[in-house]
């Protein structure tokens, strides 16, 4: 999409909000609003109905008093106010969040307006405003505190729906009014809108939430705490796979396994930078005798004590270090989503010790390795050099000479790699340095941030890493910090949406289900064997031995999306090939449906190891 057709859309969203409080004030008198901005496909508005609670089920009347007013083709009339008028009609009109936001907007000053958030600041001042004034908008007889921009009339706002509702504590604090935020979408067509709504819907269809459940993946509990997943068994067996195929190809690299422990001493993150740069992030823990400790929210402070305890000479360099452990962030219970956000995150960690001169050869090994583990989930792969934003260095650690030295060195490593075909990520750095980030889209087209490759001379400054050069003099070293999936729980909640659930064959729990015809003892002895001789291969077999009809069985199967159903009866107890249903997606160029038991589980074993996503019968 061109930039003056996202303005425009951009101009439509941001209409249709002031188009929905115009008819919430016609159904609802009484309304006081709270700001109403431009998210991603659509907007929202924040209102406060007092004791009136809205459902889904008033969408209807107001989606059709929406409508009466886009019917009118009311123009959008901006006008400029002073501020001191501007306060005085939210009083009159009864306004409390608008005269909230006007009070601190007054306080600081419209060009600064250091008390509000961009989502506030931008709602209510104009571009073009003086400092001592703000822009209104009026359509027809309804005028609200706005910035804009609004497309020229009512009738011009493309098409909408509304979505869902959902409770938002004014200004985000929980010691503010609870108020509903209503939710909708918006396109310049009838046909992207739909496009957009059958996407929902397959979205809905693929959360990994519902999925998780069906599939017995994971789950939560009340007992335990919001935001700390449970693995079952299935879920388990996922995430050991998802490792095992990391760490493979790490081997590759000579990495070495190593253990922390799950808290730490304050001193260590102060150290690091993490107490200040989190500390409202932090689970902290005082001991019996007064010390603080902390939940680790990170695991480089510990990686760097583990190079520390000796001396090293620059012939050790580069030592690399990985650990798959667990990390924990306090995120607030509504921030968390399923296995998107949680509090007890595992990270397939690692941390590179190494010279200056060797931070490039380190790079492209840690490149190797992503390119590899996408690869075999089909995942396109496009790259972010995150680099820091000088104009706010007080969010970063370091100088800024180190800064453009380190960004220089990376930026050539990408230039190299992908030429000129990189997004500019400015001031998405991490605190301690720049980063490579890697971003790809699912199968529905959502764009995801999945690997990171970070430089950091920053940590090694503060725990004073250094090796022995060959002068014998000490000489500073740098810190590559590496996640090829990031956070587990996250990565798996893309690849269950991205699959649908429908595992490859490699990383299913259940690769093969045997379903027996009957429940006499030769079939259920043949069942045995079958199992028996998959686990000496190394297959995850089960065998459904219950008294159901063999259809149910099938079915039963394919709810559960297990890649190769076999159904045992006479034929097969007395040596005739099997005749394995293959799931759907997994099904090759080429299918010899009929093969011996023997074979059969060869062949799994070996798609297993070669990690295909494709079966090769």
């Amino acid at each position: 999409m061109s930039k003056p057709d996202q303005d425009k859309l951009h101009a439509m969203r941001h209409s249709l909000a002031h188009i929905m409080a115009t008819a919430i004030r016609h159904l609802w008198p009484e309304a006081k609003f709270g700001v109403g901005p431009v998210v991603e496909n659509g907007f929202y508005y924040d209102v406060d109905l007092g004791a009136t609670k809205l459902s889904e089920e008033d969408f209807g009347k107001l989606e059709a008093e929406m409508r009466k007013v886009i019917g009118q083709n009311l123009p959008f009339e901006r006008t400029l106010v002073a501020i001191d008028a501007a306060i005085v009609w939210a009083k009159e009109n009864n306004q409390p969040y608008k005269e909230d936001l006007l009070n601190d907007l007054k306080r600081a000053g419209t060009t600064v307006a250091k008390d509000l958030d961009e989502d506030e600041l931008g709602t209510i001042t104009g571009g073009d405003a003086k400092v001592d004034e703000v822009s209104f908008y009026t359509n027809g007889d309804f005028t609200d505190l706005c910035r804009g921009p609004h497309i020229e009339s009512t009738g011009k706002v493309g098409k909408f729906k509304l979505m869902r509702i959902s409770g938002a504590y004014w200004r985000g604090k929980e010691t503010n009014p609870q108020m509903q935020r209503i939710y909708g979408v918006a396109f310049a067509s009838d046909a992207d809108l739909k496009k957009h709504l059958t996407m929902l819907e397959e979205i809905k269809k693929r959360d990994h939430r519902k999925l998780g459940q069906e599939l017995d993946l994971f789950t939560f509990s009340d007992l335990i705490g919001a935001g700390l997943p449970l693995w079952t068994p299935r879920g388990t067996c996922i995430k050991r796979e998802l490792d095992n195929f990391v760490q493979e190809l790490r081997d590759k690299y000579e990495y070495q396994e190593v253990s922390i422990p799950h808290i730490t001493k304050k001193e260590a993150f102060i150290a690091s930078g993490h107490w200040q740069k989190f500390n409202d992030e932090l689970f902290k823990i005082k001991t019996r005798e007064g010390h603080e400790f902390a939940m680790k929210p990170m695991n480089c402070p510990h990686h760097t004590q583990i190079y520390a305890r000796r001396p090293h000479s620059y012939k050790e360099l580069p030592i690399r270090y990985r650990e798959t452990t667990t990390v924990y962030r306090d995120e607030q219970t509504g921030e968390l989503s399923g296995l998107s956000r949680v509090r007890a995150i595992n990270q397939d960690d690692a941390h590179v010790f190494c010279r200056h001169s060797q931070i490039e050869d380190e790079v492209e090994k840690i490149w190797d390795v992503v390119d590899k583990f996408y690869k075999v989930f089909d995942f396109p792969l496009d790259v972010r050099f995150s680099r820091h934003d000088p104009q706010q260095m007080k969010s970063y650690m370091g100088d800024p000479v180190r800064w453009q030295e380190s960004e220089e060195q990376l930026k050539s490593i990408v230039e190299r790699k992908v030429g000129k075909n990189y997004i500019d990520g400015l001031g998405d750095a991490a605190f301690y340095g720049p980063k490579i980030d890697f971003v790809s889209h699912d199968s529905l087209g959502r764009e995801l941030q999945v690997a990171t490759i970070q430089l950091d001379f920053n940590q090694p400054q503060g725990f004073d890493l250094v090796c022995i050069s060959e002068q014998g003099e000490r000489e500073r070293i740098v810190m590559i910090h590496a996640a090829i999936m990031g956070s587990i729980e996250r990565f798996l909640s893309v690849l269950i949406e991205h699959t649908a659930g429908k595992f490859p064959v490699w990383l299913s729990p259940e690769q093969v289900r045997v379903a027996t015809v009957n429940q006499e003892k030769a079939t259920l002895k043949f069942a045995v064997q079958l199992k028996k001789k998959a686990t000496e291969l190394g297959v995850r077999l089960s065998v459904d031995d219950s008294n159901e009809s063999i259809g149910k069985k099938i079915r039963e199967a394919e709810l559960w999306k297990v890649p190769y159903t076999i159904v045992v009866g006479d034929k097969e107890i007395k040596g005739g090939p099997l005749l394995p249903r293959l799931r759907g997606d997994i099904v090759g160029k080429t299918i010899n449906p009929k093969v011996k038991a023997d074979k059969f589980l060869q062949v799994v074993a070996d798609e297993s190891k070669k990690r295909l996503s494709k079966s090769s019968l």
